[in-house]
């Protein structure tokens, strides 16, 4: 195998049967990556155009799939978070679009249209973005999960606004480098299955699709490792396969003991306060527990400007929610938001731009819905932890 390196983000690979990629990376919001990408296609003519998109978002940027979208499900299935920080991914990247005159992907969907103007047949690479965030999502501890979302949502709301050279900036490999190692210092499992494991799943996707000639358009944090991986592919040497970076872990013995632990606790509490001072004292320390965890729901919904009976409902239930390891307070938080409030065309439609600014969290209902269901989760969890030494105090 041999690498020819064309730029920072170009490289031409020969492979020993003799076949060609040529591996482009891009900023997703450049606006000279849209231009080198077209430039390099209508140059190259390759037999196969290959882009780091997945089918489900491929469909998301080129037709109306939203309109079969229910909120209520994604609350069901337990996939809120997940939804909640691949929105505020995508608000910060639509940020950046708007500062740089080029929409998030340009240069991928461009690939695609441009491959398809030619007749050239394209490869979607990637990963299904579901099974990234669930990996990612999954390999992550309680205290990581919370730094991700805080980054995101931080992220989202920032008016901190990048300049065209330090957006071309962020192609460079040193650049590139610095940034990975920081995010891997602060969110490893993070790092390990959004670029480690994409780099290899992407690397194996290209260097298996057809053609003899291809030209490969990745984000350019994937270069480097897609390098390592195709040497890895040509060598025979050990490498994760697809299947193996579809699997979605199962919670491992401790991961699973450790959602029992808090209701536990709390119940040992109340059955101590119930055996050191009687049913009447325990009682009343139970209804305390209640007052506590309700209350600190009711404030946080109410901050979420939710419907007045999601309010109600959620500070009944929130102190029997953070009893059960399986079911949470959120949950019934957004399914009832989006029962009371449905969301319309109008709220899918501009999802998007309205994520970018706070006013659009409590006018969007899809996005009011995402905040109903965070804001009450951060409540119960927080009523939870400010009773516990408060019901201590009291056995």
């Amino acid at each position: 195998m041999h690498i020819e390196k064309i730029s920072d983000t170009y490289h031409k690979i020969t492979f020993s049967n003799g076949s060609e990629v040529f591996l482009v990376g891009t900023a997703h919001v450049s606006k000279n990556s849209v231009e080198e990408v077209a430039s390099i296609i209508e140059n190259e003519n390759p037999d196969r155009v290959c882009i780091e998109l997945d089918a489900s978002r491929m469909a998301s940027k080129t037709s109306n799939s939203w309109e079969n979208t229910d909120i209520r499900k994604v609350f069901k299935e337990g996939k809120g978070f997940l939804l909640l920080a691949n929105t505020a991914l995508a608000s910060f990247q639509r940020k950046l679009g708007a500062q740089t005159g080029a929409n998030p992907g340009d240069e991928i969907l461009g690939a695609a249209k441009l491959a398809e103007e030619k007749g050239i047949p394209v490869s979607l690479c990637d990963r299904e973005i579901q099974t990234t965030f669930r990996r990612a999502w999954a390999k992550s501890s309680l205290w990581n999960k919370c730094k991700l979302l805080a980054t995101l949502i931080s992220a989202a709301f920032s008016d901190e606004e990048i300049s065209p050279e330090e957006l071309e900036d962020l192609k460079n490999q040193e650049t590139l480098e610095g940034m990975l190692k920081e995010v891997a210092k602060e969110l490893p499992s993070v790092k390990e299955v959004l670029i480690d494991e994409r780099d290899t799943f992407l690397a194996t996707k290209i260097y298996n699709a057809p053609g003899m000639k291809k030209v490969a358009v990745i984000g350019a944090g994937h270069t480097k490792g897609i390098l390592a991986s195709f040497e890895k592919l040509e060598s025979g040497a050990p490498l994760k396969s697809i299947e193996e970076l579809e699997d979605i872990p199962k919670k491992k013995g401790i991961g699973k003991v450790a959602g029992y632990i808090i209701p536990l606790l709390i119940v040992l509490l109340l059955v101590i306060g119930i055996a050191a001072n009687g049913w009447d004292q325990g009682l009343r320390t139970f209804l305390y527990w209640v007052a506590v965890n309700a209350s600190g729901t009711f404030l946080m919904t109410l901050i979420a400007a939710a419907h007045p009976l999601n309010i109600i409902a959620c500070s009944v239930t929130a102190p029997f929610f953070a009893l059960n390891p399986v079911l949470g307070v959120g949950m019934l938080g957004g399914i009832l938001e989006a029962t009371f409030r449905k969301p319309k065309v109008k709220d899918f439609e501009h999802l998007n731009d309205d994520a970018m600014h706070l006013k659009g969290w409590y006018s969007n209902r899809i996005l009011h819905c995402l905040l109903v269901f965070f804001l009450s989760s951060v409540g119960s969890m927080l009523g939870t932890f400010v009773a516990f030494p408060l019901l201590i105090a009291r056995i």
